[in-house]
């Protein structure tokens, strides 16, 4: 067995962690005012019976099915559910069928413009269809890549969807009920008191957008500071499982499910200078999902899948911003029942996962707003895949 130094992986993953701030930073100061213009046109497409489509190649196919759950099932209570659809694999063939002139196209691609992005895009922006590139060029909205690390692109791609789905609530507010901001108040507090005008309503966005990002920003900070030594460890002993024949098996519920998608695509088929590592993810499953569910419930869902998939030599990770969905808790008692190493990548306090220890191992974003905590996740899971390239 090789031995390996967590101290020196511990500073290199705080590094890594650290180095995206600044990446931030940069690309939301530029971009705030385009997107907070972008937000009030996608509250009036919405208001006018518009629907939002996704779709991406590859690990960006997760990011549109990210944006679908964030904009159909929104964590902030009280808000509507909005229409957004992610169209899967054959997006090119499916959007001139199904697209109306007041919907609204965000394509992905990582790390490099795909034609097939592309095209599809210019092909729903010749419709009338307001686009958005992330990235590439053919959008109405298009983004240049933050950095030439594609895991980094992903992580502010992440963190401007979300502010987009976040906003838009806030501009309907301002269209149908001048100054009542209700369930946002918390989050939009320039909102609350008389009603403004809409131009002081986009400059107050943008500040908010801003206020987001540096949230981020510090929640990531903390991380570095207090859970590199945690992440050095998972890295370690998850190579130790790969080097015996093993494989990563994610699970997740909701943008959690997405995230462990997308750690699975970041193993088997990974940006360029990586290796493949072997990864399945059980979120990625609807058929499964959808019959286990049926006939034995929810909280079956990831452990009835793994009893089929697991082998002592494999890790089972769990994403979950709460700590508590029954589901995780379930899959995690399978997992270690069956000799699995159990990894938990969290958020709040770390809820039972952490309180009773019910993981081997476990990460912690501290924060109890969704957005942000998957944020950072995303970040977490992204050096540790990096880092296991090394190792």
């Amino acid at each position: 067995m090789r031995l390996i130094d967590t101290n020196t992986l511990a500073t290199s993953i705080r590094k890594e962690l650290l180095r995206r701030n600044e990446i931030f930073d940069s690309f939301f100061e530029a971009e705030a005012p385009r997107l907070a213009e972008a937000c009030h046109e996608m509250s009036r497409r919405f208001l006018a019976g518009g629907r939002l489509l996704t779709f991406g190649s590859g690990s960006a196919a997760t990011d549109a099915e990210h944006v679908s759950v964030e904009f159909v099932h929104p964590v902030i209570v009280g808000k509507r559910a909005l229409p957004a659809m992610d169209l899967g694999g054959d997006f090119e063939k499916r959007l001139p069928v199904v697209l109306g002139s007041e919907d609204m196209v965000m394509g992905f691609s990582f790390p490099d413009a795909d034609e097939a992005v592309e095209r599809t895009l210019r092909t729903a922006r010749e419709r009338g269809a307001l686009t958005f590139a992330l990235m590439g060029e053919a959008g109405e909205y298009s983004f240049a890549p933050p950095d030439e690390d594609s895991f980094v692109c992903q992580e502010v791609f992440e963190l401007l969807y979300h502010v987009l789905w976040e906003t838009v609530h806030v501009y309907f507010e301002h269209r149908e009920q001048g100054h009542d901001v209700g369930a946002s108040s918390f989050l939009y507090p320039f909102l609350g008191k008389g009603e403004q005008p809409l131009e002081e309503v986009v400059k107050d966005v943008q500040g908010s957008m801003l206020q987001k990002m540096h949230e981020t920003n510090r929640l990531r900070t903390a991380a570095a500071e207090t859970e590199a030594g945690a992440i050095s460890e998972i890295a370690a002993t998850i190579s130790e499982r790969l080097e015996a024949g093993g494989k990563v098996i994610a699970f997740g519920n909701g943008g959690s499910a997405t995230d462990a998608n997308d750690l699975a695509a970041d193993c088997v088929d990974p940006p360029p200078g990586l290796t493949p590592l072997p990864a399945v993810s059980l979120s990625a499953e609807p058929a499964n999902i959808t019959a286990i569910a049926n006939d034995i419930g929810t909280e079956a869902i990831f452990a009835r899948q793994l009893i089929a998939h697991a082998r002592p030599e494999d890790v089972a990770i769990g994403i979950s911003t709460s700590g508590g969905s029954t589901n995780i808790l379930a899959a995690l008692a399978e997992a270690r029942k069956r000799g699995l190493l159990t990894v938990g990548i969290l958020g709040y306090d770390g809820g039972r996962i952490l309180s009773e220890r019910l993981a081997d191992h476990t990460v912690v974003v501290r924060s109890d707003y969704i957005p942000r905590i998957q944020e950072v996740q995303a970040s977490i899971y992204h050096v540790l895949r990096a880092l296991l390239e090394r190792l």
